[in-house]
């Protein structure tokens, strides 16, 4: 059973840039598969950024080299930089740990981020 708790996000104007933060309780972390998702109100999350056990790292097409994806190990924690922020950001970023692409895995709360114009 793992918990997760996302962090980071807030106000920003457009330009800037964020480092969301997903911290993981639970053990073996680093067997854990990491995403991040953004969601915007009335429609789904969309995949953004994932980082295998390995850390190889894969992005969704629409990112633009704006997203990066990392995790540390050590602090059993993944991040998500972003930068060149634009009010269509604006979404709740959640993450999300799965022990294989096809499971469930489990889920944050979801960090708000606000760009404004």
């Amino acid at each position: 059973q793992l918990h997760l708790v996302e962090s980071g996000g807030g106000l920003v104007q457009s330009g800037g840039s964020l480092r969301l933060s997903c911290a993981v309780s639970g053990p073996d972390f680093n067997m854990y598969l990491m995403r991040w998702y953004r969601q915007t109100p009335g429609k789904q999350r969309v995949l953004l950024a994932t980082i295998t056990k390995g850390e190889t790292t894969s992005y969704a097409d629409s990112m633009e080299g704006r997203f990066t994806i990392s995790r540390d190990n050590a602090k059993n924690t993944v991040y998500l930089q972003i930068v060149s922020l634009r009010p269509e950001d604006t979404a709740v970023y959640y993450c999300r740990a799965q022990v294989h692409p096809m499971s469930p895995g489990y889920w944050g709360q979801g960090t708000q981020v606000t760009v404004s114009s």
